[in-house]
C-alpha cells in the first residue's frame, strides 16, 4: 500500500509525486493518457515556478521572459520581474521533463482512470479502469491527492463541486512559427477579451485568447489588429486548443483522506498566468500535510498559498468587466507604473 496515490499525471500531479518522494513517501500516479499531453494554456512559467521546478531537478528548455507588457492600441505599460526571469515553455516540453524526473525517481505511473473511491479510518481504496475500458487494478493508499484538472472527476465524485459565477470565460490557444519579438509576455487588451503572447522557443510563439465571447479563434484574433498584423507572415504551427469554463469552485479542499490540488482545488481565471506556480505551492503544501499525517492542516495552507492570486485575479476581473474598465487598464498601468511594477513583482515572487 503506497503512502500516497496521486490521481492525474499532469504537471501538478507529477510535481506532487516528486515532492512526496523527497518527503520519504511511497507514491503511485494514476493517469490514463500516456506520454506528454498538450493542453490549452499560456505556457509562461513565472519566476517562482522556474525556481520551484529547479529545486525538483526539473529545468525544461524554453525562452527567457523578463517581465510582462500590457498593451492596447498605441498605449503600453511594461514591468520586469524583480526576482529573476520567467520562462516560456511548451506544455509538452514541461510535461516530458516532469515525466522523466518522476520515472528517474522510481515512481510508478499506472495507465488507469479512477472509477471509485472508498475511505476508511486507515486509507482509501481506489478502483480504476484501463484506457481500453476494461476494469483496471484496485489500489489502496493511505492518502489520495486529486490533481485531475479543471473539471476534476474526483472533486465531482466527492460532492465538492460548487456552482461558479454566471460569467464564464474560455481560453483558446495556438502556436505560430515565427521568431519571438520580445522578452516579455505581452497581454493585448481588447473589447471583449485578452490575447496573451508567450514566446516558447527561438522559432515558436504561443498566442492564447481569453474571453467570455464564444467565437472562433480567428474571430478573436481579428479583435487585436496590431497583433494580427505582427502575425500576418507567420504560419500556424499547432491546431487551436480550447479550455473552459475557467471559473471552478470547490466547497473545500479536503474530504477525509482525499486532498485536491491544482486546478482541481478550484480556479478563478488564467488572467494573471499563475497556474503552475500556484499548483506547485499547493502540491508542496498537500504533501507536507500528508507526511505529517495532518490532512486537515492542508485547508489553511491552501488558503495561505492561494489568497493573493485569488484577490488579484478577482479584482482584475471585476475592474475589467465593463467596457470602460477594459479601456482603462493600460492607461492606468501606464500612469501609475509603480502600481503595475508591484503587481508584476507579486506575480513573480517565490511562494
Amino acid at each position: 500500500m503506497p503512502d500516497l496515490v496521486v490521481v492525474g499525471g499532469g504537471p501538478v500531479g507529477l510535481s506532487a509525486a516528486l515532492y512526496a518522494v523527497r518527503s520519504g513517501l511511497s507514491v503511485t500516479v494514476l493517469e490514463p493518457r500516456t506520454g506528454p499531453v498538450d493542453k490549452a494554456c499560456g505556457e509562461g512559467l513565472m519566476p517562482g515556478a522556474v525556481t520551484a521546478l529547479a529545486a525538483l531537478g526539473v529545468e525544461p528548455p524554453g525562452w527567457e521572459l523578463q517581465g510582462i507588457r500590457y498593451t492596447s492600441g498605441s498605449r503600453s505599460a511594461v514591468a520586469d520581474f524583480p526576482a529573476g526571469p520567467g520562462r516560456g515553455v511548451r506544455r509538452t516540453t514541461l510535461h516530458q521533463a516532469l515525466l522523466d524526473a518522476v520515472h528517474a525517481s522510481g515512481v510508478e505511473v499506472v495507465a488507469a482512470a479512477v472509477t471509485g473511491l472508498a475511505q476508511d479510518p486507515d486509507g482509501v481504496q481506489v478502483t480504476t479502469s484501463e484506457p481500453s475500458g476494461l476494469a483496471g487494478p484496485t489500489l489502496r493508499g493511505s492518502y489520495v491527492l486529486a490533481a485531475d484538472g479543471l473539471h476534476s472527476p474526483v472533486r465531482r465524485r466527492l460532492g465538492l463541486d460548487r456552482q461558479a459565477a454566471a460569467s464564464r470565460r474560455f481560453g483558446l490557444r495556438r502556436h505560430f512559427a515565427t521568431t519571438p519579438w520580445s522578452r516579455h509576455v505581452e497581454v493585448h487588451w481588447g473589447a471583449t477579451g485578452e490575447a496573451y503572447v508567450t514566446p516558447v522557443g527561438e522559432d515558436l510563439v504561443g498566442v492564447a485568447v481569453l474571453s467570455a465571447a464564444r467565437v472562433s479563434y480567428d474571430e478573436h484574433l481579428a479583435g487585436f489588429p496590431a497583433l494580427q498584423e505582427r502575425l500576418r507572415e507567420a504560419s500556424p504551427a499547432t491546431p487551436v486548443r480550447g479550455a473552459g469554463p475557467l471559473r471552478q469552485r470547490a466547497a473545500r479542499r479536503t474530504a477525509g483522506r482525499v486532498l485536491l490540488v491544482g486546478d482541481a482545488s478550484g480556479y478563478v481565471d488564467a488572467l494573471t498566468g499563475e497556474g503552475i506556480s500556484l499548483g506547485l505551492a499547493q502540491a508542496r503544501a498537500a504533501v507536507d500535510a500528508v507526511a505529517r499525517d495532518r490532512p486537515h492542516a492542508y485547508e489553511a495552507a491552501w488558503r495561505s498559498a492561494t489568497w493573493r492570486y485569488a484577490a488579484l485575479t478577482h479584482a482584475l476581473l471585476l475592474a475589467t468587466r465593463p467596457a470602460w474598465g477594459r479601456r482603462a487598464v493600460v492607461p492606468a498601468a501606464s500612469a501609475a507604473p509603480f502600481v503595475f511594477r508591484a503587481a508584476v513583482a507579486e506575480l513573480g515572487r517565490t511562494r
